[in-house]
């Protein structure tokens, strides 16, 4: 949508874009605490309050993603000034605790599902941040079009997350 111009103004889709991709770190959190059994929710409030501050910022101002520039393998956005950053800190962060958590998790409960399902996690966010950040190290010119790689690298994870995590967590609705 974004490089080809199908279905209306490609900014539009990298906004929709950004605001999809800022839920996805908060969410992967509530479902490891949901995985976990884990009664307290106040690891889950901080990424869903920092999400909806980015979700605001990339969807009502105006200069937040300027444009973006389609390459072979992947789209460079352009955002506003050191925003960039500050959405790289958060992400990554939000995964950094996703992993620690999970760790935490795996090694408290006796259940072997729910290990499973908690290391398929762990398992998905490695194989999710491990090839990207990789690529970032390797030639760090591509960190502009980490939103991008990721995505690719995605796939992995949802893999992952469908085969050992979707049929535990699914028994544990909450």
């Amino acid at each position: 949508m974004v490089c080809r111009g199908v279905g209306g103004d490609a900014l539009v889709w990298s906004r929709i874009g950004y605001v999809a991709i800022t839920l996805l770190p908060p969410t992967g959190i509530h479902l490891l605490i949901v995985i976990a059994g884990d009664k307290r929710r106040w690891p889950i409030w901080p990424g869903y309050v920092a999400a909806a501050a980015f979700v605001a910022f990339f969807s009502l101002i105006g200069r937040a993603i300027d444009g973006h520039a389609c390459l072979g393998n992947y789209v460079i956005f352009q955002v506003a000034p050191g925003s960039g950053s500050l959405f790289g800190l958060y992400y990554y962060g939000l995964l950094a605790v996703t992993l620690v958590l999970g760790w935490r998790y795996m090694h408290r409960t006796t259940n072997k599902k729910t290990r499973r399902a908690i290391g398929g996690v762990i398992l998905g966010y490695s194989i999710f941040i491990i090839p990207a950040t990789t690529v970032n190290l390797v030639n760090p010119a591509t960190i502009s079009g980490i939103p991008s790689i990721m995505c690719g690298f995605a796939v992995l994870l949802a893999l992952a997350l469908g085969f050992a995590v979707l049929p535990v967590a699914a028994k544990r609705r909450t």
